[in-house]
């Protein structure tokens, strides 16, 4: 599923799920303890990107629909844990998008410190809306923190996904590359945050990312209950299925 390299004192992350690294239960918990693990090795930054033309496709959604609810009770958890397991890193962490980044996979990307994305076909975007879920917790609160205030919304109630050029404007990324320098650009962008104080970085970071953290807690108290009710709801699986069936016609 995942293949970490060393170059110099930067970790590449590289995630090898399938051909669109679909988000399964085994995936974002290997992807959640890989987080969790960099954090407290010798590394001074990571980077992590996919392979071919996909980044992440986002959820697998078939295998949730085959899982049911059993599934999903276990699923959400660990969906958040790895999002926040990223998002909370204290090292810099580097997305670099060889391709098409959706719903989860956007998600994933936005937890990084800087976020460049190959020029090309490739899209991203959150049309968890359009699938018919509603946002985890921990990820509306870290789009939140990510993006222009005015922006925001439409991004995450609009569903629409974003060219590299789109996206750049919309504030979702912070840079377009050429495919084929994307991994070298992505490397110096971690080399040079990587130079930084370790100690330095870390404590800024945290402290930066301190009010998302917070409001994750908030959010979890208020919408909690509700969020995981409506993930596990017999009408949110037929909204996927309907998704699912009108997804693969295309």
């Amino acid at each position: 599923m995942l293949e970490i390299n060393r170059h110099d004192a930067i970790a590449i992350l590289n995630m090898k799920h399938g051909p669109a690294n679909a988000m399964d239960l085994e995936f974002v918990r290997a992807v959640g303890d890989a987080f969790k693990e960099l954090d407290a090795d010798d590394y001074s930054a990571v980077v992590m990107t996919g392979q071919g033309k996909i980044f992440s496709a986002g959820v697998d959604l078939p295998r949730l629909l085959e899982g049911g609810v059993e599934y999903v009770r276990q699923f959400l958890p660990a969906l958040d844990d790895m999002i926040e397991s990223a998002f909370l890193c204290r090292k810099p962490v580097i997305a670099a998008l060889n391709g098409h980044a959706i719903a989860g996979g956007c998600l994933l990307a936005c937890t990084a410190d800087r976020t460049l994305m190959a020029a090309g076909k490739g899209r991203i975007g959150v049309p968890e809306l359009r699938v018919g879920v509603p946002f985890p917790i921990s990820a509306m609160e870290i789009m939140r923190s990510k993006l222009p205030a005015n922006t925001f919304e439409t991004i995450m109630t609009g569903g629409a996904t974003y060219t590299p050029e789109m996206a750049l404007e919309q504030g979702l990324i912070n840079e377009i590359v050429d495919a084929d320098q994307l991994l070298e650009k992505a490397l110096t962008v971690a080399e040079d945050l990587g130079s930084i104080g370790r100690e330095v970085f870390a404590v800024t970071k945290s402290h930066a990312r301190q009010p998302a953290r917070q409001a994750m807690a908030a959010a979890y108290e208020q919408f909690g209950d509700e969020v995981n009710r409506l993930w596990q709801a017999e009408s949110t699986h037929a909204a996927i299925r309907d998704f699912v069936a009108k997804t693969l016609k295309k």
